[in-house]
């Protein structure tokens, strides 16, 4: 199955150190193919749609303080 991608804007990431524990949220989650974030709170996520979800991603990311602005 092709890569499934989508930006989405976060709450939470004000510093280097933020941007770093979300990707420590995201570390290992299977199916993530890859996650980029920036200081602006703006996450781009690729994943395998086969073997994960945007929503799983989403709880993810939430369970570690980043909740999307608007879903």
């Amino acid at each position: 199955m092709p890569v499934e991608s989508e930006s989405i804007q976060v709450s939470g990431i004000r510093c280097e150190r933020c941007v770093n524990r979300l990707a420590a949220a995201l570390k290992d989650q299977p199916g993530l193919e890859f996650a980029n974030a920036n200081l602006m709170g703006q996450v781009t996520l690729g994943w395998d749609g086969e073997q994960t979800s945007r929503d799983v991603l989403v709880e993810a990311m939430s369970r570690a303080g980043f909740r999307p602005v608007s879903d």
